[in-house]
């Protein structure tokens, strides 16, 4: 996925001799660096000539992914005596579960990009290696990452060069933002919750899950956060108080973090045809809106994305709840200019994920999550690799997208 790592390392021909070049890795300076990261980056943008892609756009901020974490850094690799940036990474620390409410700290690895002009130096790994290095000294036991399952160089570098495990498999899911309402049932009634009410909910919900940041609070209460939502039987709403833990028999409950704040996508190298085809369903559907066609949202200009996260549902409504939330959630992006799509990562086991609409044919079967053993040297009791987690659920950091 290219909002994940998009290592640019491939491997050396078996005739091929280098000279290794003077790479010097430094941490990011914005007066020095910040042209010639944002430079690097537009070099580095996946996708192949003649065929489609999406490319990120950060908005004149280099850091806008790992701002939000109180523990974060980004490096840049220089080569030769000019100082030339030919490679970043960014990462953050963070203390999150690893499942049966057992907490480690962590780091999360992004944003690796190396010059196309210079590859198989083995600058890619150089970053990562150093990147490593800092976590440790913040307190880190494990590193992980995440990529698509088809991005074979991101996959071979983490793996085979830097001693990666896969650990975790999520699927990614997209529903484009139509220019029609999602109908929400007469039924249904969503509550707003306040941020300290939802992180305490939260930490009752996801103690025995994967990757549940303990600073839940910072996240809940950022400004990227629109809101948690819940979506219950309007018949329970007079029964109903979730601030003395009473809830219905069968409720809903997601978060809602304002990507377009930070950086804005956009879709390139499609053929005239499909541009017309597209943009053909997106004015029938805002000329005649009542028939509710899944017309596509304008994602060859800049876009923004709601990402959700924190997706609970219980009881025998809970899958339809769910569904009745999202569409909320829908119509809110749907009124805010600029946002092209809803995104979702769950576990594949997490039973939240079959109740989540979304268009298969825009979403990511397999995102790929890679994690090291930063201390493997020092003995440990236990290994999150062996030990394994008494729930399905892996909870995403909404920062971490």
């Amino acid at each position: 996925m290219s909002l994940k790592i998009a290592a640019e390392i491939y491997p050396k021909s078996p005739s091929e001799t280098v000279e290794e070049p003077l790479v010097v890795v430094k941490e990011y300076d914005e007066d020095r660096h910040k042209v010639a990261v944002e430079k690097l980056e537009r070099l580095c943008e996946v996708g192949q000539s003649g065929k489609p892609s999406l490319v990120t756009d950060l908005m004149g901020d280099p850091i806008c992914r790992i701002r939000h974490f109180q523990l974060h850094v980004m490096l840049v690799a220089e080569y030769g005596e000019e100082g030339e940036v030919v490679g970043v990474i960014r990462g953050c620390v963070k203390t999150v579960t690893r499942g049966n409410s057992v907490c480690v700290k962590l780091a999360y690895i992004l944003g690796l990009r190396v010059s196309p002009r210079h590859r198989r130096f083995g600058i890619g790994t150089k970053l990562v290696e150093h990147l490593e290095e800092w976590c440790k000294q913040k307190g880190a036991r494990y590193a992980y990452m995440a990529t698509d399952c088809t991005n074979e160089p991101s996959v071979n570098l983490f793996t085979k060069k830097c001693g990666y495990s896969k650990f975790r498999t999520l699927t990614i899911l997209v529903q484009p933002v139509h220019a029609h309402y999602k109908p929400i049932s007469s039924n249904v009634a969503v509550l707003r919750l306040p941020p300290r009410l939802a992180g305490s909910m939260y930490n009752h919900m996801f103690a025995n899950s994967e990757f549940y940041p303990k600073d839940i609070d910072l996240i809940l209460s950022n400004k990227l956060n629109l809101g948690t939502f819940m979506a219950i039987p309007k018949k329970y709403l007079s029964k109903c108080d979730p601030k003395r833990g009473i809830l219905p028999p069968s409720y809903a409950i997601l978060s809602v973090w304002n990507t377009k704040d930070v950086f804005k996508l956009q879709v390139k190298g499609v053929s005239p045809l499909t541009h017309a085809c597209c943009v053909g369903t997106r004015l029938l559907d805002e000329w005649m809106p009542w028939l509710r066609l899944p017309s596509f949202p304008d994602v060859f200009r800049p876009f923004g994305v709601y990402f959700v996260y924190g997706l609970h549902m219980d009881g025998k409504c809970g899958a339809q709840l769910m569904k009745s939330l999202c569409g909320f959630v829908h119509n809110m992006a749907r009124d805010d200019g600029g946002c092209g799509a809803i995104v979702a990562e769950l576990g594949q086991r997490d039973p939240v994920r079959d109740a989540v609409p979304h268009w298969s044919k825009f979403s990511w079967a397999e995102d790929m999550w890679c994690i090291k053993n930063l201390l493997k040297d020092t003995p440990q009791k236990s290994d999150w690799f062996t030990s394994r987690s008494s729930s399905p659920v892996i909870f995403v950091d909404p920062r971490d997208f």
